[in-house]
């Protein structure tokens, strides 16, 4: 975190709504295992956890730090047959460089989060890899993840796609005004997935979680995120408003 670290109050609703469309969007079963190699103090860790649990699929651990060792998850993939699991772009990257890659044959879906997904990167899992590869985007403060664009190896960018279900997603201007398809203005947040606010920072909670100009008791998370809509209706992470940086 950048800052001083916090708390946020997400409800299990917007959690249940999370696990609920990741299954529609991508069904797992019986037959399949997922990798839970995030550590639980980031929010991936939850979906990891639970995902499985509620589907009947297989949950596969990985040992403390394994997250940080390709060759290592390379060999826990093919040992394990997993199926499913999640990298930040950057550990994505570094999995690609692992030579074994290839052998991983059970592998068959791919999660990105937490960073923005470079083309480039796509473009050489995709040649590597016949698994799925999805970019995924959203804040903690909206239990997860908010948006979803499937992967293809004819992408000229990688967008954060269109709003999961029970979600929605606003460009606006200073003002709170909508912007036209293609006007950078920063993005907004609604829907069952918004948290409660910050935990014990009443002040930075209403900065931050505001009233919905738009839908009669909702409230949008202001996200500090530089975007714009898409002609397809698919949204472009431009980058922050803020100084905000990522060290490694």
């Amino acid at each position: 975190s950048t800052g001083q670290p916090k708390g946020v109050m997400n409800e299990h609703g917007a959690l249940m709504n999370r696990l609920h469309w990741m299954q529609d969007a991508f069904p797992i079963g019986p037959n399949d295992r997922v990798l839970q190699k995030t550590p639980y103090s980031f929010d991936v860790s939850v979906w990891e956890f639970f995902w499985p649990l509620i589907t009947g699929a297989t949950l596969v651990v990985a040992r403390p730090d394994g997250h940080r060792d390709p060759a290592y998850l390379s060999q826990l993939i093919q040992q394990e047959r997993v199926t499913t699991l999640h990298f930040v772009p950057s550990m994505l990257r570094a999995f690609v460089e692992e030579p074994s890659l290839v052998d991983c044959h059970s592998l068959r879906q791919v999660f990105a989060s937490g960073e923005a997904l470079p083309v480039d990167l796509v473009r050489r899992f995709m040649g590597q890899h016949p698994a799925a590869l999805v970019n995924l985007y959203g804040p903690t403060e909206a239990a997860i993840d908010v948006s979803v664009w499937r992967c293809s190896a004819d992408d000229v960018i990688v967008p954060i796609g269109k709003p999961i279900a029970n979600l929605r997603l606003y460009i606006l201007d200073e003002a709170m005004q909508p912007l036209p398809i293609g006007s950078i203005g920063e993005l907004y947040i609604g829907g069952v997935g918004v948290a409660r606010g910050y935990l014990k920072r009443p002040d930075l909670t209403e900065e931050r979680f505001l009233a919905s100009p738009f839908v009669a008791g909702d409230r949008l998370y202001r996200t500090g995120d530089r975007c714009r809509f898409l002609a397809d209706g698919n949204i472009e992470y431009l980058g922050r408003l803020d100084h905000q940086v990522k060290l490694r």
